[in-house]
């Protein structure tokens, strides 16, 4: 049996904790896959792996680092063949990760043996479109965004579908999100939490300039169009980004649209029997609710 192995290699103890699970796994006769990055940092013993054979041949990826880590790890895994992830918080929030650090070397036991559930998330594609150009591709397990840069003024969005027009907004821009990014973007925005197996694609519009743009919840069969509208500022500005998941992207350029769909990926997540999404999102809201508190009295 073999399992992959991911890290944040930002989080100070996560090498530490890397090395540790590597001598508990060959112990106990697993295989452990690294890639290049963590072979290198835990001294090059082992002879690193392509996120293409790792995703071919380990049982499940253990992700070490918080819900970026796991989001980063799920886009890549999607497009192996969507290899099941162990999430393993070592942040603050941790929405998608299954485990804490402390309940890593209990659970894993009962994981390894294969007593697990499958926990399948929508995954959206997100192509950049021009007249004449190829589209450019990403993957995104949370949210899409486009937003005006720090130089735009006010940019009017329109969304369309295949039937026509859906609905336009004037704002700071647009969120289009899984049910999965509900807890994210979308929420600070004012969108409702959905429950992660709700089939739609959440559309949720940036400080709207009106009081009567709403978030819309729409078919997960729907395939979007965003076109942006800008008037340039007066030193000719048009600042327009593009970002996935927090992690990628790029500015957009005038006549450029950007289309949005559910992928044929899914994102597999590993859970424990017994695993609940309400009990789950009322702990990390509280918790997220004490440690702003502290902050402030800080």
């Amino acid at each position: 049996m073999c399992v992959g192995l991911l890290a944040n290699l930002e989080k100070g103890h996560a090498l530490p904790l890397c090395a540790r699970l590597l001598g508990w796994l060959a112990e106990r006769g697993v295989q452990a896959l690294l890639p290049a990055e963590l072979a290198a940092a835990l001294g090059g013993g082992i002879p690193p792996c392509a996120m293409e054979e790792m995703a071919a041949r380990a049982s499940f990826l253990i992700i070490l680092g918080g819900d970026g880590t796991l989001l980063s790890a799920a886009r890549r895994a999607s497009d192996h063949g969507g290899v099941p992830l162990l999430g393993v918080n070592l942040g603050h929030l941790g929405f998608l990760t299954e485990l804490e650090e402390g309940d890593l070397f209990t659970a894993l036991p009962e994981l390894l043996a294969g007593r697990y559930d499958l926990d399948e998330r929508m995954v959206l594609e997100c192509s950049v479109h021009a007249d004449g150009a190829r589209p450019e591709r990403f993957l995104a397990v949370n949210d899409v965004v486009v937003t005006k840069g720090p130089f735009a003024r006010l940019i009017r969005l329109s969304v369309s579908a295949a039937a026509g027009p859906v609905v336009s907004y004037r704002g700071d821009g647009i969120i289009v999100s899984t049910p999965t990014g509900s807890t994210a973007y979308s929420l600070s925005a004012g969108g409702p939490v959905l429950h992660p197996q709700v089939q739609g694609i959440l559309v949720t519009p940036i400080c709207p300039h009106t009081f009567y743009s709403r978030p819309m919840l729409l078919a997960a069969s729907e395939r979007l169009r965003l076109d942006v509208h800008v008037t340039p500022g007066p030193r000719g500005h048009v600042d327009v980004a593009l970002t996935v998941d927090a992690q990628e992207g790029r500015m957009l350029r005038p006549g450029e649209w950007v289309e949005v769909a559910a992928a044929a990926a899914r994102a597999r997540l590993v859970r424990r029997a017994g695993w609940n999404f309400y009990q789950v999102l009322r702990r990390k809201l509280a918790e997220d609710d004490r440690t702003e508190s502290e902050r402030g009295e800080a």
